[in-house]
């Protein structure tokens, strides 16, 4: 580096110094404009887009039915966040981190609010006893994982993904930085995976469906296209584990709901019946 930056004493906010989110990053919360949320004609109902964050929740819900839990049917809409619709005065009611995913449950007496993937993740599968282990010991572990993926996410996603990927200016310091953390975090991974089938232990739990959206898109080159520049073949045993969750059904179908991008036939933009994976995908009503 050959400029060096010394803080002011008091930071001020340049809505211009953020890159390609410059313009919905700011210092303050709280909406900025009146709309309320739409309400389907399911007891859940989901704010989302397909990142990594929103297609956790997604997956997990296909699981859910897949698995034949029917009170877990959904309607998704969309929030475009680069729109804005995460400011919204509904959406902030639903989630005032202003963050999707954000999911309202209205079976119960009063409508749930539910916001923080991870918080949504476990939200539903105490609500359907399902994809968590019963077992106090495993559902520890298990729980572990969970939140070892909700304390790492940021830095692979603001930290790696925003210098090596987004930011307007290209900065040794920080790169190497945040790919030391995100390859120490594989090579945690690979150990993990290298004993056991899923995350922790031999049964597929919501610690794999919080983690594989972040880590399995990284190695596949799925996000921030940094699979070389991290030597993601190396990771052998996250790959074969990427790899198996990738070919569930539920997996699949969880991947396309709240999508608008990549192929036609993988976007969904919102969700609203079962069928709609059949008749209502871009390549269909585009």
């Amino acid at each position: 580096m050959t400029n060096t930056y010394t803080p002011p004493k008091v930071w001020s906010w340049n809505p211009e110094n953020g890159g390609k989110f410059a313009s919905i990053n700011r210092p303050v919360s709280g909406a900025t404009y009146e709309k309320d949320l739409p309400v389907g004609k399911h007891p859940l109902q989901l704010y989302s887009l397909a990142t990594p964050n929103g297609v956790k929740v997604t997956v997990m819900l296909e699981e859910l039915l897949a698995k034949g839990h029917t009170g877990a049917e959904y309607d998704a809409f969309l929030i475009q966040i680069l729109e804005g619709d995460q400011f919204s005065s509904g959406f902030v009611a639903a989630n005032p981190n202003s963050k999707i995913p954000a999911l309202v449950d209205h079976s119960t007496s009063t409508p749930t609010r539910v916001f923080e993937s991870g918080s949504i993740l476990l939200y539903l599968a105490e609500k359907f006893n399902d994809f968590i282990p019963t077992d106090p010991t495993k559902r520890t572990e298990c729980l572990s994982w969970l939140f070892w993926q909700m304390a790492s996410a940021p830095i692979l996603g603001g930290g790696f993904g925003h210098f090596y990927a987004y930011a307007p200016e290209k900065f040794e310091y920080p790169i190497d930085r945040y790919t030391m953390e995100i390859k120490r975090q594989l090579d945690v991974l690979d150990k993990q995976l290298a004993k056991n089938e899923y995350l922790s232990g031999d049964e597929y739990t919501i610690a794999d469906i919080a983690t594989w959206p972040w880590y399995g898109a990284l190695v596949k080159g799925l996000v921030y296209e940094a699979a070389e520049f991290i030597e993601a073949h190396t990771y052998t045993n996250v790959i074969r584990w990427t790899d198996q969750i990738a070919q569930r059904p539920a997996v699949k179908r969880g991947r396309m709901v709240n999508r608008t991008w990549g192929e036609p036939e993988s976007q969904l933009h919102e969700r609203h019946d079962a069928s709609d994976f059949d008749t209502k995908t871009q390549d269909k009503i585009g």
